[in-house]
């Protein structure tokens, strides 16, 4: 068992299929070393288990479990195109979350992906980030997520 799998097991979790692709593009991309992935959604078994603003329709603590969600997605895109055990660095994430007017708490969301990250990969999981407020994201979703891996 590769030490990344053997974490998500201690951490009751297990790796998503694959989202299919809404639109014209594929969920991940390698060149070179390293791996894109697109702008993953929360989708839990195929489903989004919320949606709205946070804020608003869904709590900022809600919504970093979604981005955890948005997260795991994102690793499985990653692990479709690498070895898990190939990942030298999750080099940068961006988080988008679609924020009432007035929610100014997007870090603190981003960091339910951060923080998911890190326990999977370790120090490799340490990465840049930004955390970015829209008013609206595909199908309605409260985050989205896409990151960059240094890969061997």
């Amino acid at each position: 068992m590769s030490a990344v799998a053997q974490r998500l097991a201690e951490l009751g979790l297990e790796l998503p299929e694959v989202a299919k692709p809404l639109a014209a593009y594929v969920p991940a991309l390698r060149t070179g070393s390293y791996v894109y992935t697109s702008g993953q959604l929360p989708f839990v078994k195929g489903e989004l288990p919320a949606t709205g603003k946070v804020g608003a329709e869904v709590t900022p603590e809600r919504a970093a479990e979604l981005a955890a969600a948005c997260a795991l997605n994102a690793v499985a895109a990653l692990a479709s195109q690498v070895s898990l055990d190939d990942v030298v660095r999750i080099v940068k994430v961006v988080g988008y979350v679609a924020s009432a007017p007035d929610f100014t708490g997007q870090p603190a969301v981003v960091n339910g992906a951060s923080e998911l990250l890190g326990k999977l990969f370790g120090e490799a999981g340490r990465h840049a980030r930004s955390a970015v407020g829209v008013a609206v994201l595909p199908l309605d979703a409260p985050v989205e997520l896409e990151l960059v891996a240094e890969v061997r």
